[in-house]
């Protein structure tokens, strides 16, 4: 591609002035001082010589392919928005696995096309006019492809597949992007149909680069500025990463309602003390110290039990003597929950990237995963690392030795710069 220019993104980075060593951030560049903290802005590179956006119609029709997994979806959608919003005629659809469409739509019955209803009157949607169960597509395509990876030969999985192609030329979609950049979902996005399909020159797996009929070289070192950069070759133009827009479930609502009347509207804290994997996990015996440390703060703590977590939640409950209350949610509540809290702390994990995209404080606790690409973004955080510990994505069951240099009382302090920096949002 050609020259670039820079762009300034907002806050992107909040560190306590402590911990800034342990961040593996290099604080050199771009970095202010703002009382006990210190800030650093990210430069985003786009693109100088991208397509006339008058080269496109107001009602062009756009496939977005980011399958999962949940964290990954969340990094998409702040670039989505920000075509959404810059353009409201478009007809938007995604594809993604069933178990993460909650974070598109807060319908559950299949495919869905943006209707008529009534949605929450207060929700984030109304800035773009649309109903607040769907605010950012127009339709959302179901792709099972775990199922399908598990029964590769089966008629029925080959019934699925012609299905989904079907039902992806049926909707005449003129450019598909690949966020995922991988060969599954790059062969998906082919199937569409669409003249122009748009993917990282250098996709997460190189094989699926030769399904791209369009390349975007992208420089921007976090994945959501990558994502962006993608989204800007449609139409050519230069966009912000804005807030990712998440659906209104009412009947998630109400049930938030029931599980935070114990609060008594002391402001709401969620540990989430699972991950992906076990290098990525800080032991449980500091969570639970992490726990009592908010409690003793006047904080009502929650602890998110994902599906196979529930043991690392009741280990946290028992430790506090009951007062840290295990959570177990479906995705549409812990949407709605997460909306609600005034702390979010959590390792490199799918809960972590919802409370940013909702714009929640957040303490990260980093270990094998490098966080100036795949860290908190987008709202106030602050960032635990040890300068000991390197990217490495193997999937080991023990925690990464650096994780274990990270101590309760250096995440309370950091619970305490973020929440003595913004009032803590008590439960209305």
């Amino acid at each position: 591609m050609g020259s670039c220019s820079q762009r300034k993104i907002g806050l992107a980075c909040i560190i306590p002035r402590e911990n800034a060593a342990a961040t593996g951030f290099d604080l050199k560049a771009n970095e202010a001082v703002s009382g006990p903290c210190l800030m650093r802005k990210l430069t985003l590179h786009s693109s100088s010589n991208l397509r006339p956006t008058s080269l496109h119609p107001a009602n062009l029709r756009l496939l977005v392919v980011r399958l999962g997994a949940m964290g990954d979806i969340l990094h998409a959608m702040p670039a989505v928005t920000a075509l959404r919003l810059a353009h409201p005629g478009w007809q938007i659809g995604w594809v993604v696995e069933p178990r993460w469409q909650a974070l598109l739509t807060a319908g559950n019955e299949g495919p869905r096309e943006q209707g008529n209803e009534q949605g929450n009157k207060e929700a984030l949607a109304s800035s773009t006019g649309r109903a607040s169960d769907q605010p950012i597509v127009d339709r959302v395509h179901l792709a099972p492809v775990k199922d399908w990876a598990r029964r590769p030969l089966s008629a029925k999985t080959a019934r699925k597949i012609l299905a989904l192609r079907r039902e992806l030329r049926a909707a005449a979609y003129d450019v598909v992007i690949d966020f995922q950049g991988a060969v599954r979902s790059a062969a998906i996005a082919r199937t569409a149909g669409a003249r122009r399909v748009i993917g990282e020159a250098s996709p997460r797996e190189g094989a699926a680069r030769w399904l791209f009929s369009e390349r975007v070289k992208t420089r921007g070192v976090h994945v959501i500025d990558q994502d962006v950069e993608v989204a800007a070759a449609v139409a050519g133009e230069t966009i912000e990463a804005a807030q990712p827009l998440l659906p209104v479930a009412p009947a998630a609502e109400t049930w938030c309602d029931a599980l935070l009347a114990p609060a008594d509207r002391r402001p709401v804290a969620l540990l989430t003390p699972g991950a992906g994997w076990g290098a990525k996990r800080w032991p449980t015996d500091r969570y639970a110290a992490v726990a009592r440390g908010l409690i003793d703060r006047s904080m009502h703590v929650l602890v998110n039990a994902g599906p196979g977590e529930e043991t690392l939640a009741t280990e946290i409950q028992s430790a506090t003597s009951g007062a840290a209350v295990p959570v177990s949610a479906t995705l549409d509540q812990l949407i709605a929950l997460t909306r609600r809290i005034a702390l979010c702390v959590a390792g490199d994990t799918g809960p972590l990237h919802l409370a940013c995209a909702l714009g929640r404080p957040v303490v990260g606790i980093y270990g094998p995963t490098d966080p100036s690409r795949n860290g908190p973004y987008g709202t106030q955080f602050a960032v635990l690392r040890s300068p000991f510990s390197r990217r490495d994505h193997a999937r080991r069951s023990a925690p990464e030795l650096g994780l274990l240099t990270i101590l309760p009382d250096e995440v309370l302090r950091a619970a305490d710069s973020l929440l003595g920096g913004e009032k803590a949002r008590r439960v209305q």
